[in-house]
This record gives structure tokens, C-alpha cells and sequence, in this order.
């Protein structure tokens, strides 16, 4: 499986850049990851722009989204689980700047994910993404981790 996550900004604290190496490390062992940034624009539609002509075509989108739907760790590890099993191999995650997403980018997203009803920044945000990527493959593994 191929996992792409595409985000707004650079990680500034050494404690988000420790541990999103850490997760991205750990899954290697599942699944090949890239990370790319995209520089904060002026609009968010300038963004939107940009972060679209960064998805490959043949990804399933998934965006960031404070209006998405919430799920719990086991969910996300079935939807994660369904596509694979549904030949869906590239799947794309992608975290907005500090003031959201484009109106453009969520429709083409092939579906919005809320990762809590609270807020988080962008950068805690991808921490906590690739986390529960993380979890997600050792809850389908039935490895421990999750418990």
C-alpha cells in the first residue's frame, strides 16, 4: 500500500518532528509513506490549488476536515481495511493550512475525515494522522499496540 500525506507547512517543534519521524519509521514495515509539504499560500484556495496538482489520479482522497465524520480508531482501521480489500492500493491524507481547506479540495475529496470535535493545530494534527495510520494497520494486523 501506498500513503500519501500531503500538508501545509513545515513541523517547527522538535517534539512533532520526533515524533511523526518515529510513526513514519514504524510504518515502513506496512506500508511505503510520503510526506509532502506545501508552503503556506495567501488564500486557501491558492493552497487548494496546490494540493490538488499534487494527487496522484489514482488516489483515494481523503481531507482533513473540521465538518468531516468522526471515527474511532477501529473504524478507521476497517474504512483503511475495506479499500485495500476493495483494490484501492494509493491512498492520500491531506492536512490543510491553519485556515482550513478550499471548497475546491473538499469536493474532490473522496471523503472527509474529522479527527476530533476539538481543534487541533495543523502540525498536532499530523502527528496524531500518522498515529492512527499506525494503529490502524496493527488493529487490522491484530497485533498488539491498540490495547
Amino acid at each position: 500500500m501506498k500513503i500519501n500525506l500531503i500538508v501545509v507547512g513545515k513541523l517547527k517543534e522538535k517534539f512533532l518532528v520526533d515524533g511523526v519521524a518515529e510513526y513514519l519509521k514504524r510504518l515502513k514495515k506496512f506500508a511505503t509513506v510520503e510526506v509532502r509539504e506545501v508552503p503556506e499560500c495567501r488564500t486557501v484556495d491558492d493552497e487548494g490549488r496546490k494540493i490538488l496538482s499534487l494527487v496522484q489520479k489514482d488516489s483515494w482522497l481523503c481531507v482533513l476536515d473540521v465538518a468531516g465524520e468522526a471515527l474511532t480508531s477501529e473504524d478507521f482501521a476497517k474504512k483503511i481495511a475495506a479499500l485495500n480489500l476493495s483494490g484501492v492500493s494509493n491512498l492520500t491524507f491531506v492536512i490543510g493550512g491553519a485556515f482550513g481547506l478550499s471548497d475546491e479540495l473538499r469536493q474532490a475529496a473522496s471523503y472527509r475525515l474529522s479527527l476530533s470535535e476539538m481543534t487541533f493545530t495543523h502540525q498536532m494534527a499530523r502527528l496524531i494522522l500518522v498515529e492512527q495510520i499506525y494503529r490502524a494497520f496493527k488493529i487490522n494486523r491484530h497485533e498488539p499496540y491498540h490495547w
